[in-house]
């Protein structure tokens, strides 16, 4: 967390009400990250609703209605719907007229809805969880659209320094406005449990193997065709070796064909989207995570969490790597990756521990992140 603190507002009777921007409310690293916050502020002085650009319902949805707020729906931007897009927020302030805070997470579309909702008098925050559009055509038009955020936007929040800088510029990022906010968890949940890792080994079907593991959605930047060349070089060595893929996403059907083109699908478990990570994670051995690009990697620090030694490609951003048991590699020597993974095999070392107090002092405990929030957002609310 950012040193930078806004001092304590006042109270207030009612709740304040921030309305989060987002694209979907799935089990994504941004998405994740919000829940956390919201399960754990005061809710009788913040209210979190949420405005998404589908109809879906999503991973996140029922929990939201339980905790007493409000999903609203708009149509994705397209282009072509540009005068729509804008008429339908200005309906929508019209119509709201409680909401003080809006904080976008959603930043292709930012500049549009954070210029309306400032006319409506709305505190305007940006959040960078990123540091790529990705490739190809529509990367470039998402570029054109974010770059005015930097002169829309009250407050620019972001997961690393690296992904502020990358959507906000190197002027924001030295400003009194920008704030690092971290990819906080409930480093409690994931306090190493013996009895946990057995249990789920037995669920998994992967007692007596040495697991290596995965978390992360089904996406060309997580590298998922990396995983699978480097475990088959693994497996060919020492048979003895389970490879746990957590996630969804566009990628999958792909992977898993590949999984079983290579014949290693009695070696793969494909586990999908699971709200049991802190216990998943437990079972593995060691932790892969070779992404092309990260804003931060969430699933990187919640393996930190459980003690599990981790190897990482070298564009992880500095502010991820929070204990010693990460070791970064580059993604241009593949041989090194197996390497330090039979490394790992042969050692048979009891890595796991208890790492608790290192998430809470590297600050990445849900609970300092939650009371940092509620500081600014009741900063802000008060008109």
């Amino acid at each position: 967390m950012d040193i930078k603190r806004p001092e304590q507002a006042h109270e207030n009777r009612t709740p304040v009400r921030v309305l989060h921007v987002l694209g979907r409310l799935d089990m994504g690293g941004a998405e994740t990250m919000l829940m956390n916050i919201y399960r754990h502020i005061d809710r009788t002085k913040l209210q979190f609703d949420f405005m998404i650009h589908t109809t879906d319902k999503c991973d996140y949805s029922d929990e939201i209605i339980d905790l007493g707020g409000k999903i609203y729906s708009i149509d994705r931007y397209s282009g072509k719907n540009h005068f729509s897009y804008k008429n339908r927020w200005k309906a929508f302030f019209e119509t709201n007229p409680e909401y003080r805070i809006i904080h976008g997470h959603m930043r292709s579309t930012a500049s549009i809805y954070l210029g309306i909702a400032k006319n409506y008098g709305l505190r305007t925050i940006v959040h960078s969880h990123s540091v790529s559009s990705g490739y190809g055509i529509e990367s470039l038009i998402k570029n054109l659209l974010q770059y005015r955020i930097r002169y829309v936007a009250d407050y620019f929040f972001a997961c690393s320094k690296a992904a502020g800088v990358w959507l906000f510029g190197e002027k924001v990022c030295k400003s009194t406005n920008f704030f690092i906010v971290n990819n906080s968890i409930d480093a409690k949940k994931f306090i190493y449990d013996r009895a946990v890792e057995l249990r789920k080994r037995r669920e998994l079907d992967i007692e007596g193997k040495f697991v290596i593991g995965h978390v992360g959605r089904f996406h060309g930047s997580k590298n998922h065709d990396f995983i699978i060349d480097v475990f088959k070089s693994v497996q060919e060595i020492n048979p003895n070796v389970s490879l746990l893929l957590v996630g969804e996403g566009s990628t999958k059907e792909r992977i898993e064909n590949r999984v079983a083109d290579l014949k290693l699908q009695d070696s793969v478990v494909f586990t999908g989207k699971r709200s049991d990570i802190h216990e998943l994670l437990q079972a593995m051995d060691l932790f892969v995570f070779p992404s092309l690009y990260e804003g931060l990697g969430l699933g990187l620090i919640e393996a930190q969490a459980v003690g599990l030694p981790c190897i990482v490609s070298d564009c992880i951003p500095d502010e991820a790597v929070i204990s010693s048991s990460v070791e970064a590699l580059s993604l241009d020597n593949k041989e090194r990756w197996i390497e330090r993974i039979i490394y790992h095999i042969k050692s048979q070392k009891a890595y796991k521990y208890n790492a608790y107090e290192v998430i809470k002092n590297s600050g990445f405990d849900i609970r300092e992140s939650t009371n940092w929030l509620e500081d600014f957002y009741l900063k802000q609310g008060v008109r």
